[in-house]
């Protein structure tokens, strides 16, 4: 195609198709299917585009960028929703609106697995008031989970009444929580089987302790440099940023005068340490069960791969917002069969004959279809390990693709043959 027609193309593609999209992906998925959601950066070069936005780029270039969400089953990880917010958003921000695009869009009874990025109260219990089952990592500072870690007191090893998981080799304890939310008016809603599973590692305590540690020192280095040598500090914000384990008094000329470790910080960061809290809405599982479901969406780090390696789709090349809706529908048709040609090969005999799914399509490669003017349409044969391919996507290969030839030799008919057959 040239140019001008993908231009033409694109722009022809409107919000309305991808609704009609979404719709049609929303029947794809099953009852309380365990679904994820990740986000991705895609930098940019211009800055025509209004989502263009300076942010935290996730591939550490320092260019502008737009923020990519993708959500996806984690049954047979196959994408089914996409959106595009500007750069500055974090992620915490952008939940209530994929949550309620995807309910116009006709998803229900689906289950949202999110990580910490999408951990926050706000979120918590936006789910509750909307009944939605959820699988949750938050961060262990929240206080209803501060509170329960506080709980359990001082130890040596690990706290006592946790349980060992043998497949994770994590400690775990699960507690139920009562959690009421207002809605609207004076109306209030309890959380349904709203769960809270801590897990304890030992080792991340014990390195964790050793960073902080660290942190501290080089805090303490860097101020008693600053008093004997009589540095001006910098500006207050950069000060409680870098210093943030201490106090520090100044002069009026920005001198340092002394400094002390603020021990209630520094305690409370030690307190936290080596825990890792996974909340459960309307679910009835294990902490162990939540965890394993929780460890499922890995696999997206894989699809946003793809997207930036197969798809040669790393940066945002929409020059124009009417032609950015068709290329965002575009790269995501892309994407879900992607998907699915990956999703054949890890599922079927090909992922022992291919080290990867661009192997196999790189053995797809060398097959043709040649059309003249006036003649029959031919394709070239299908041999080896195409055969194979062929056979697991369920595709029936052309007639005369077939390694085995049938002949097409007319038998002789039984009886006395006619006179003028002679």
């Amino acid at each position: 195609m040239s140019p001008g027609d993908i231009t033409r193309l694109t722009q022809s593609i409107t919000e309305k198709d991808r609704q009609a999209l979404l719709r049609l992906r929303s029947e794809k998925i099953g009852k309380m299917e365990l679904c994820a959601v990740d986000s991705t950066s895609r930098s940019a070069y211009g800055s025509s585009l209004a989502d263009i936005r300076w942010g935290h780029n996730k591939e550490n270039i320092a260019l502008a960028q737009t923020n990519e969400v993708v959500v996806y089953t984690l049954s047979n990880h196959m994408p089914i929703y996409y959106m595009s917010f500007p750069g500055n958003i974090p992620d915490s921000r952008t939940m209530g609106v994929i949550q309620s695009d995807l309910r116009c869009a006709g998803f229900m009874n689906y289950v949202m697995i999110t990580d910490r990025g999408y951990g926050t109260v706000q979120i918590l219990e936006d789910n509750i008031l909307h009944g939605q089952p959820a699988i949750m990592c938050m961060k262990t500072g929240h206080k209803f989970i501060s509170d329960k870690i506080d709980s359990l007191g001082d130890f040596n090893v690990r706290p006592d009444g946790m349980e060992i998981d043998l497949d994770s080799k994590l400690y775990y304890k699960q507690y139920d929580i009562d959690y009421k939310v207002h809605g609207n008016g004076k109306s209030e809603k309890a959380a349904s089987k709203m769960r809270l599973n801590l897990f304890f590692n030992p080792s991340w305590r014990s390195e964790g302790q050793i960073n902080i540690d660290m942190k501290v020192e080089g805090q303490r280095s860097c101020l008693q440099k600053m008093l004997e040598g009589k540095e001006e500090a910098p500006d207050d914000e950069t000060l409680k940023k870098d210093f943030c384990m201490f106090d520090v008094k100044l002069d009026k000329k920005r001198h340092v005068i002394s400094f002390e470790k603020n021990e209630k910080k520094h305690n409370d960061s030690l307190r936290l340490l080596g825990f890792v809290a996974i909340v459960t809405l309307g679910l009835d599982l294990t902490a162990p069960q939540a965890l394993a479901h929780y460890k499922l969406r890995d696999e997206q780090e894989k699809y946003f791969q793809q997207m930036k390696t197969e798809m040669c789709s790393d940066r945002q090349r929409n020059w124009s917002e009417d032609g950015k809706t068709g290329r965002l529908f575009i790269l995501f048709v892309g994407l879900v069969i992607g998907s699915y040609i990956r999703h054949i090969w890890k599922t079927t005999g090909l992922h022992s004959m291919f080290a990867s799914s661009l192997d196999m399509l790189d053995e797809m490669r060398n097959i043709r279809c040649i059309e003249r003017q006036g003649h029959t349409t031919k394709i070239t044969p299908f041999v080896g390990k195409q055969v194979e391919i062929a056979k697991a996507f369920g595709l029936d290969i052309p007639a005369g693709c077939e390694p085995g030839y049938k002949s097409k030799k007319v038998g002789r008919k039984r009886g006395r043959p006619k006179k003028n057959e002679s």
